[in-house]
């Protein structure tokens, strides 16, 4: 008798195993790392995508996790690629750093003093604006006036209702992260779109599994916590997507050089 429950008390002592994460019953979940300019890899991926739901009777959603603009040659084609997803997929589109600094530029063009680190001139370029000359409170007023003026109204809206997170199922999808130790619906926007190292290396069990970009690694990183999906397209030519289905995990991704 004293060994039955000496072994019942272990095993209330037990931590419970967690479930196995899930997307909700009927759906097929992609989410796209960092695209970064790079349409001709997000051709090549949504093309890959729709061949791998072909024949599917569940509803395909797609998350962009941010980040379509900057480095890379053509950020004017990647929206005009978002804008125009061919049926049957939906898509929800995440607010990247990146295009957080283009939205600040057109607010107040002093602040291309920090979007120009990270890319401005090749998204300036893609749609056919000639970056400032110089830094001077004049050219940015200038570059930026001659930016609203070529810059679709469809675009700025594209931009404007981006979403700072999303969650689907077990699943938890945000551009850079989230803060340990604080809930997910209490997340501030400046950690969505930038948090890094503290996320990185926590272990803690967010509530969620995060899917992210942000942070570029040579392969997808998945942890018990966190699915990483930014790898350095606009460098690699490696443009990542997770795959998503009841309890099952997989990644597809593209293979070609930079262009």
């Amino acid at each position: 008798m004293a060994g039955i429950v000496g072994r019942d008390f272990l095993r209330l002592r037990r931590t419970p195993r967690r479930a196995k994460p899930a997307v909700p019953e009927g759906q097929r979940v992609y989410a796209i790392g960092d695209i970064h300019g790079r349409r001709d890899l997000l051709d090549e991926l949504l093309d890959d995508v729709r061949k791998d739901c072909l024949g599917t009777q569940q509803t395909v959603v797609i998350v962009f996790v941010g980040d379509y603009v900057d480095r890379g040659p053509d950020s004017k084609g990647v929206i005009e690629r978002l804008l125009n997803l061919p049926p049957p997929l939906q898509g929800k589109f995440l607010r990247g750093n990146h295009d957080q600094a283009l939205l600040d530029f057109i607010e107040d063009p002093l602040r291309y003093e920090t979007w120009c680190d990270f890319g401005a001139d090749e998204t300036l370029t893609s749609y056919g604006v000639r970056p400032p000359r110089d830094h001077s409170a004049n050219a940015l007023v200038e570059a930026r006036e001659r930016f609203a003026g070529a810059f679709p109204s469809e675009h700025l809206r594209f931009f404007e209702s981006l979403l700072l997170s999303c969650e689907l199922g077990d699943y938890f999808f945000a551009h850079a992260g989230v803060r340990p130790g604080t809930p997910l619906d209490e997340q501030k926007e400046e950690d969505l779109l930038w948090i890094r190292e503290e996320f990185l290396r926590s272990s803690e069990d967010f509530g969620k599994v995060v899917v992210h970009g942000h942070t570029p690694t040579d392969s997808p990183v998945k942890r018990a916590n966190r699915i990483g999906i930014d790898t350095g397209a606009y460098l690699t030519g490696r443009l990542t997507a997770v795959a998503l289905e009841g309890h099952s995990q997989r990644f597809l991704q593209t293979g070609r050089r930079p262009g």
